[in-house]
């Protein structure tokens, strides 16, 4: 017999921009109260260690090999996860003893679905020790050594919110876009027995990301205005789309790497983010041709959908297909902490040895429960 616990998820996705906070009150099957959430970004020289970890793992031929400065690394993004928590706590009157287990994501700095091996840097039992909570840490191995990619993992989460969700016209698909989009679809009917399909569906913001960084000094576009300044180049958008990543007959997941960002000749500033809007926009419509059934709808998560440009190439692309694109909001849903909250749910879900992957989501040969525990002592 499942249990109803009060779980709380932490998130720092590819784009590297800081930890979301999430809490959940679910049995991980069927009930889903959503709680407060929180974000707590990293100031500009822990992002820039962040990006010089991923250079140092690509030396990783273990999953838990830590070589250069990794170890470190991993022991300053565990303590900041664990202030997270603290803040997060104290911000809504709750201590350590009204949560009963944290799901921890870490930060994901190499992933080679194709050799079985994925890092996230995370020091479960350290964020432990520091919050005196139970955690729940490193769910995607398990996943890759049943024959996984590792990833989509948030699948799960959205087949409950969907069952919840009144008015949504099937088949539904979740779409996240962050550092790398991924889609969810939900066929079959909502609710028990739906048919879940998930796979990674092209580069997110990550593209932009680099792409405004390395030529206005700036993190990330805000509000999509540098894009909303260009045009876009059809040749440049073609390279991108026409990656074999878009026609290979399975899916695979994405590493951050596995796209890079255009050359500086290639476009100037403006041009350069409303391409590569346009490319993230594209992407998503070009991998959903992969789907069971054409999607009635589309919703969105993740930063992307606060990206007004990327928004609106998606709503045009999707409504040539018949289908509508709602913003996680417009459904009721938060698509800041969706991600946080999947992995409060994923964790409560492995307590319980429930699965987190399906062949039908990464690829797996059967369904995998996942995860390390590290008990508060």
């Amino acid at each position: 017999m499942t249990q109803t616990r009060t779980a709380i998820g932490l998130m720092s996705g590819t784009s590297m921009d800081g930890i979301d906070v999430a809490m959940l009150r679910t049995d991980g099957e069927t009930v889903v109260e959503r709680g407060p959430s929180a974000g707590f970004a990293y100031d500009a020289r822990f992002r820039d260690r962040l990006k010089q970890g991923l250079v140092e793992a690509k030396a990783i031929t273990q999953r838990d090999e830590r070589p250069g400065a990794l170890s470190d690394l991993e022991r300053d993004l565990t303590l900041r996860h664990a202030e997270a928590v603290k803040t997060f706590l104290e911000q809504n009157n709750l201590s350590a003893a009204d949560i009963e287990v944290i799901g921890f994501h870490g930060q994901t700095v190499l992933h080679r679905p194709d050799e079985a091996l994925t890092v996230q840097i995370g020091d479960g039992p350290l964020l432990s020790r520091e919050t005196g909570i139970d955690i729940v840490y490193d769910m995607r191995a398990n996943d890759m050594e049943h024959g996984g990619q590792g990833a989509p993992l948030i699948p799960a989460y959205h087949a409950a919110l969907a069952r919840g969700a009144a008015g949504l016209a099937a088949p539904v698909v979740f779409v996240n876009i962050g550092g790398i989009s991924n889609l969810t679809f939900i066929g079959g009917g909502i609710g028990a027995g739906e048919t879940l399909v998930a796979y990674d569906s092209g580069p997110g913001n990550t593209l932009i990301d680099q792409w405004v960084e390395a030529h206005a000094g700036i993190p990330y576009d805000q509000g999509g205005m540098i894009a909303s300044e260009g045009t876009v180049l059809p040749a440049l958008a073609e390279r991108y789309l026409s990656n074999p990543f878009f026609t290979a007959a399975t899916r695979r997941s994405l590493d951050r790497n596995d796209f890079g960002p255009p050359a500086g000749s290639d476009a100037g500033l403006a041009d350069g983010a409303r391409t590569l809007a346009h490319v993230t926009a594209a992407a998503i419509i070009k991998s959903a041709g992969h789907l069971p059934e054409r999607p009635a709808t589309y919703v969105v998560c993740g930063g992307g959908r606060l990206n007004p440009v990327i928004m609106g190439d998606l709503g045009l692309l999707a409504k040539g297909e018949g289908a509508a694109v709602l913003a996680a909001e417009d459904v009721g849903f938060n698509g800041d902490s969706m991600e946080a909250e999947a992995w409060a749910y994923l964790a409560v879900r492995a307590l319980q040895d429930l699965p987190l992957t399906y062949p039908g989501t990464t690829g797996v040969r059967y369904p995998v429960s996942g995860g390390r525990f590290a008990r508060k002592t």
